[in-house]
């Protein structure tokens, strides 16, 4: 069961009894005679591996095919208006690889031309401006790492139990390192007039993706961005160019910008009225929560991620994130909320990033319901998710951030359950 603060970690009385009983630690497995694994040679031993120009662009181990994002057939209609999920519970650290960076498209990937790439500002401004790529480059730019979670990330939960998998649960997000101008350099250029107060963001894609920003926003920690963890963008992410908007819903990201126009009031387009707004229980709609509000995950164990090695050590790992600032605490409960005990972060805490956090204790194969709690910087602590349907019924598509229960079962295997 777990530590707690007036007792011993199990998992270090259980290491020292393995220390003194001859040096061996117990949670490897036993020695056994005629090991093939270890007597027989291995064909990575005896033969020259891949020359360095095999792959000019490195790619993963072919032993781990299966880490890939995943898409759900029935969700949306076609595949050029659809979404692929990142793979949670094979990925650990906070950084998401590039190549598994969850996509949702409205029409597809655009293969913009770099060389005929141009950004336009216009609308309230002093001087209208064309921007190349070349004359973004030659800003001073900025390296920040944030998460992007789309506002329908968890939105099939609502209901109740759909999908069983982390992956599908909660695999609208990833966490990059972004490198870009801020926003607010390329709007000093043009000279807002007083009058402008909005801005409206514009994709070059066959959808003309478009959402209104405040100017407050734009003029606070928005990056006009065009590398992700030190690479190009990749076309799915918006290449050449696209908006990081921080903390904010990620529809609003707009991919492959290529007009920003500044206005004096909001424009009420199609992805902020009839999408991307909140049904409530009393037909009235929430609109404009922009915000992603605190959320947490336990990635492994999880239905993807069973536990395979039985009794003994078992170590918790999961995310925690909040558009509002950091992440100072999380919670963990092995019993469905009815104990909690702090997890222990680890790695680096950005604002408006994902947070890292494990928990490890001695299992004794016992049922377990897993959940995470998050508490961000503000103060705000994630909820359970009946909680909020008592505040906003099961109308809605978007900002669920409930705390997600797994059930561990004896047998290791781990399914998506709620508890009330």
């Amino acid at each position: 069961m777990p530590d707690t603060p007036d007792k011993p970690s199990s998992r270090r009385a259980f290491l020292t009894a393995g220390a003194a009983a001859g040096g061996a630690m117990l949670t490897a497995g036993p020695a056994r005679a005629g090991d093939p694994a270890i007597t027989e040679m291995q064909p990575w031993r005896r033969n020259l591996g891949d020359p360095i120009d095999d792959a000019l662009y490195g790619m993963p181990s072919p032993f781990e095919a299966d880490v890939i994002r995943g898409r759900v057939e029935w969700l949306t209609p076609d595949a050029y208006t659809a979404i692929n999920f990142t793979p949670l519970h094979e990925l650990d650290g906070i950084i998401t690889p590039n190549g598994l960076c969850f996509q949702r498209s409205h029409a597809g990937a655009a293969q913009v031309d770099p060389a005929k790439y141009r950004l336009m500002i216009n609308g309230l401004v002093e001087r209208p401006l064309v921007f190349t790529l070349q004359d973004l480059q030659r800003f001073p730019r900025e390296n920040r790492t944030y998460f992007l979670e789309c506002a329908a990330n968890s939105g099939m939960e609502w209901r109740g139990v759909q999908m069983d998998g982390v992956q599908f649960t909660h695999g609208m997000i990833h966490n990059v390192e972004y490198t870009g101008v801020p926003l607010r350099s390329l709007l000093e250029e043009a000279g807002v007039k007083t009058a402008g107060k909005w801005l409206l963001a514009e994709g070059s894609d066959a959808a003309a993706m478009s959402r209104s920003i405040p100017l407050e926003k734009a003029l606070d920690d928005c990056l006009v961005a065009f590398n992700m963890n030190g690479e190009a963008l990749r076309p799915e992410q918006g290449y050449p160019v696209r908006l990081v908007v921080p903390g904010w819903e990620g529809n609003m990201w707009v991919k492959w910008l290529r007009r920003i126009e500044v206005g004096d009031k909001p424009w009420h387009h199609r992805e902020e009225t009839s999408k991307y707004s909140d049904l409530m229980a009393d037909g009235r709609t929430r609109r404009f929560t922009w915000e992603m509000d605190a959320k947490s995950v336990i990635t492994s164990p999880s239905p993807q991620a069973p536990v395979l090695h039985g009794k003994g050590p078992l170590v918790v790992s999961g995310l925690a994130w909040s558009g509002r600032g950091t992440i100072p605490q999380v919670d963990i409960t092995l019993d469905g909320g009815i104990n909690w005990v702090k997890a222990r972060l680890s790695g680096p805490s950005f604002d408006k990033s994902l947070h890292r956090f494990y928990y490890e204790f001695d299992w004794d194969g016992r049922p377990l319901l897993l959940q995470s709690r998050a508490h961000d910087s503000t103060g705000y602590v994630q909820p359970t998710k009946e909680a909020l349907r008592k505040l906003r019924g099961v109308n809605s598509n978007y900002h669920n951030n409930g705390i997600q229960t797994w059930h561990l079962q004896s047998d290791g295997r781990v399914e998506n359950v709620e508890v009330s």
